[in-house]
């Protein structure tokens, strides 16, 4: 019984090496890495150009600065600024920050345009390679059909030929043959 945990233990480690030394798993690295420099550059998109452009367009419509002063106050707190003014100070007050919310739902649309737009982009090229590779099979598979059939032919020619051969000794050979005559 103290050999079975050891023959458990090498197959464990026999697994994980079969597992670690797999393609799968190199693959699946090598997309988080990409996938983490493509988030990068999407956010870094919806962030720096599509979001300014949205957000100058809301002020447009809106007639503010952006979303970001767009809030409904619950418990509003005040205090004073170095000139004596009271202002609202945000981190005491309770309020509903509908500003944040809206641009996160921007951000979120953003991101879903722009990834929606790269993988439609990809499943076309994918597409086009697909009809390129069942094209080329196609033609490769024509090709063995026309060359079985050029050898069909080919040898069904020398196959003739070879009955003919086979055939006119004989008929040179028969009425030489004096017994018959």
């Amino acid at each position: 019984m103290a050999d079975e945990p050891k023959k458990e233990k090498k197959g464990f480690f026999k697994e994980f090496k079969e597992f670690i030394t797999r393609g799968n798993i190199f693959d699946m690295a090598v997309g988080i890495i990409i996938g983490g420099a493509f988030t990068a550059i999407v956010n870094a998109l919806c962030d720096h150009i599509l979001k300014p452009i949205v957000n100058w367009i809301i002020a447009l419509i809106a007639g503010g600065d952006s979303l970001a002063d767009v809030y409904t106050f619950l418990k509003t707190s005040y205090t004073t600024d170095e000139a004596g003014n009271q202002i609202i100070d945000l981190a005491t007050s309770i309020y509903i920050d509908w500003g944040t919310f809206i641009n996160a739902i921007i951000n979120f649309l953003l991101i879903a345009i722009v990834l929606f737009l790269i993988i439609k982009a990809l499943m076309k090229v994918q597409h086009v390679r697909d009809q390129a590779k069942a094209a080329v099979e196609a033609a490769e598979a024509k090709r063995k059909e026309e060359k079985a059939a050029a050898e069909k032919a080919e040898a069904e020619k020398a196959a003739a030929a070879a009955a003919e051969t086979a055939d006119a000794p004989a008929a040179e050979a028969a009425p030489s043959d004096p017994k018959k005559e």
